[in-house]
């Protein structure tokens, strides 16, 4: 039979080509041994691969990403069970014991039985696409091809704790300024529409020149109007709210929109730089923990940029894996891209020329990490006394907007 392969030569060129085998697996065994990263092995004549969905999806379920914690787990128990001699596919056989995700427990019995049959791990991993970590099943392969799955493993292992660290720190930090922010508007909110428009009917029966403070607080309420219109119409305003939301997770669906909604948060003030070195983070962690186990570095460059979380980072980093696959250094590529620092781009230049890119990859998203770190502690040193500030000045405002006119008649009185 003749099979259509797209795969990765190991001086970085990705090829198309068409060779006969008596099966798949046969082939892949073949490729395997000329040096060959697989991306993809069609039969020529038969249905892509992309739509040879597993059965778990074909039954209508829909397609949900295993959570990262007990991903986690899963690979620190199957290493510890390699690493105690056991054969891979007994160790899959006691990870299913002791499964509880039935979704998860589904998935890797059908990995088991392709395993069983003879194909690779990282491709019955590979196969079920965004399920699983892309960088995963490249790190699979590497350690398949080096005899060192368990370490391979346990450094993949390394790799998922520090992005679960990292995405930790700065969620934890954003919980605080995110409460402030909250309880603020929630406070202006209030006095807005239930205080304020309190005064206007007394401010009415004084009949007297209003300041022009509270005349135009008293139009922020009439615009806000809000009392009557959100207590009288809450069905119409939670469907309005509902309406936005699912607006904005269509469109996040979108490689356009997931795009301008990134470049949005990209530009956010103080927040902004912290989200864009955390990308860099991601991919230069990805890209070390790939070069590591001995994938060429065109293939990694590929995997790492698609492992970054930020989409308009990511548009940005694609252009250049042409240019590395043309033969240009890997640092001007990304020197081209617009978005490393100059710190981290001289750091990649140094790696490339010791021959030691992977190390020096592993120290740039170490030095990213800590200046994520120290961003969000300035970050949030600053929220703290900017938020009492605002609500400072603006609760003050509401206060000397109602009680001037009181102060204005008590000047004019004959007391």
């Amino acid at each position: 039979m003749q099979y259509v392969c797209r795969v990765g030569t190991p001086d970085g060129r990705v090829l198309e080509e068409l060779h006969n085998a008596a099966d798949e697996i046969a082939l892949r065994n073949e490729l395997d041994k000329l040096g060959y990263h697989i991306f993809d092995v069609q039969r020529k004549g038969g249905l892509p691969r992309r739509m040879a969905v597993p059965a778990i999806f074909r039954s209508g379920r829909r397609r949900k990403r295993v959570p990262t914690d007990e991903f986690l787990v899963f690979n620190q128990e199957l290493a510890a069970l390699l690493k105690a001699g056991l054969p891979l596919l007994q160790a899959l056989e006691l990870m299913l014991e002791r499964l509880a995700n039935p979704n998860f427990k589904a998935v890797l019995t059908e990995v088991r039985d392709r395993v069983k049959s003879g194909e690779d791990l990282s491709d019955a991993f590979a196969s079920y696409g965004e399920m699983f970590p892309r960088l995963y099943p490249s790190a699979l392969k590497a350690g398949e091809r080096s005899g060192e799955l368990e370490q391979v493993i346990r450094r993949f292992i390394r790799y998922l704790k520090l992005v679960l660290e990292a995405r930790k720190r700065v969620i934890s930090a954003l919980i605080y300024p995110a409460v402030l922010v909250g309880l603020s508007i929630t406070m202006i909110v209030v006095m807005t529409i239930f205080v304020v428009p309190k005064f206007q009917i007394f401010f009415g029966d004084l009949n007297v020149e209003l300041p022009l403070l509270t005349r135009v607080t008293l139009g922020i309420s009439k615009l806000a109007s809000a009392r009557t219109f959100i207590v009288w119409n809450w069905a119409w305003v939670l469907l309005a709210i509902a309406a936005a939301v699912a607006f904005v997770r269509r469109l996040n669906r979108t490689p356009e929109g997931q795009i301008k909604i990134d470049g949005v948060k990209l530009r956010l003030p103080l927040l902004g730089p912290v989200l864009h070195r955390f990308a860099l983070s991601e991919f230069s962690r990805s890209l070390a923990t790939l070069l590591t186990g001995g994938i060429p570095l065109v293939p990694a460059f590929e995997i790492a940029v698609s492992s970054v979380g930020n989409a308009q980072v990511r548009a940005k980093l694609v252009p250049t894996i042409q240019m590395v696959r043309e033969g240009k250094p890997f640092h001007t590529a990304l020197e081209e891209s617009g978005v490393f620092t100059d710190m981290s781009i001289d750091m990649v230049k140094v790696g490339e020329a010791t021959g030691s890119l992977d190390e020096m990859l592993g120290n740039v998203s170490e030095l990213l990490d800590d200046q994520v770190e120290t961003r969000m502690a300035r970050l949030l040193t600053l929220v703290e006394p900017m938020m009492l500030v605002f609500m400072g000045i603006i609760i003050g405002l509401l206060l000397v907007s109602i009680y001037l006119p009181m102060f204005s008649m008590l000047g004019k009185s004959n007391f």
